[in-house]
């Protein structure tokens, strides 16, 4: 059976399996990406998990992979197959195309970027499908965004297309990792709600889950917490709104799993802010934390009809 090769890089976690032509995860697995060894492990784990599923492929349909997709953090040259840059890996310009390519015996690979990655799955064949222009956004540690413009993902003339979360929404609020004070991430990611509900309960190891699951409780504290985030998600989300003039609105992540104790008010939130804009459907992520393998298997599929189409 032809297949290829799906891997989605986190930075703690591998997600990988194996793809047939309809999208169909055939395989699938996971391993740790052993950062705590230092980056040159990373890739030697990258590439060595990539060879594992290579031999599977060969074993389980009698041939191996026509191609691979891998979706990476961080900043990523697609163009030129180049991680370039993974505060959580520690990567710097890493060549990942034509090293797994060399691993895996010449066949072609893709290069995307992890959040665009999974939201070019989410615009095929998740919640985006039949929507000619979306913005995905996952709300996890950190939030980012992918712009789909007609079955595919804007990358921007720099590859930093969709940074939603470094849109700031409040000027000298807390500091961002992006050098940034009152981004959006650094108010409504999952990460600063689990900080502003530690401080607000007392207890250091509370986190987003906590406070939505206080907030479903009545806990007024966790209420006041947690609308400021919304507050804060609902500016970001009508500035990119504003911009791009999306038909549709994907909301994944962590936080998308506290289902309608963000749906309900978020929608409110954005709902009140707008005036000329069109107020986009606002839905849940349909594919879960398979959405980067699931965007992996495409961007191969995608590089062999390229390769066949030229």
């Amino acid at each position: 059976m032809r297949h290829v090769i799906a891997l989605d890089v986190g930075g703690t976690g591998m997600k990988a399996a194996l793809a047939g032509a309809d999208g169909t995860l055939l395989y699938e697995a996971r391993r740790p990406t052993g950062r705590e060894h230092g980056p040159e492990a990373v890739v030697e784990a990258v590439l060595g998990f990539a060879a594992e599923l290579r031999d599977i492929g060969k074993t389980r349909f009698g041939s191996t992979a026509a191609a691979a997709g891998v979706a990476v953090p961080g900043i990523v040259d697609e163009a030129a197959g180049l991680a370039v840059y993974s505060a959580n890996l520690g990567w710097r310009n890493v060549p990942m195309r034509a090293l797994l390519s060399a691993h895996l015996g010449g066949v072609p690979v893709a290069l995307g970027h992890d959040v665009r990655t999974g939201g070019l799955a989410e615009g095929r064949i998740g919640a985006g499908q039949g929507a000619g222009r979306f913005l995905f956004v996952p709300l996890g540690t950190g939030i980012a965004g992918a712009i789909g413009i007609e079955g595919r993902i804007e990358t921007g003339a720099h590859g930093s297309a969709g940074e939603i979360g470094h849109i700031v929404v409040r000027p000298g609020g807390p500091p961002c990792g992006c050098g940034q004070r009152g981004c959006l991430e650094a108010l409504a990611s999952a990460a600063a709600i689990g900080r502003d509900w530690a401080a607000a309960c007392g207890d250091p190891e509370a986190g987003a889950a906590d406070a939505a699951k206080a907030v479903a409780s009545g806990d007024p504290r966790a209420a006041a917490v947690w609308q400021n985030a919304v507050d804060a998600l609902a500016d970001g989300l009508v500035t990119g709104l504003t911009l791009l003039d999306p038909q549709t609105l994907i909301i994944g992540g962590g936080l998308a799993e506290a289902g309608d104790t963000l749906f309900v008010p978020l929608r409110e939130a954005v709902r009140r802010r707008v005036t000329f804009q069109r107020l986009p459907s606002i839905v849940p992520a349909a594919l879960g934390d398979a959405a980067g393998c699931l965007g992996a298997g495409l961007l191969a599929w995608d590089l062999l009809s390229t390769e066949v189409s030229a």
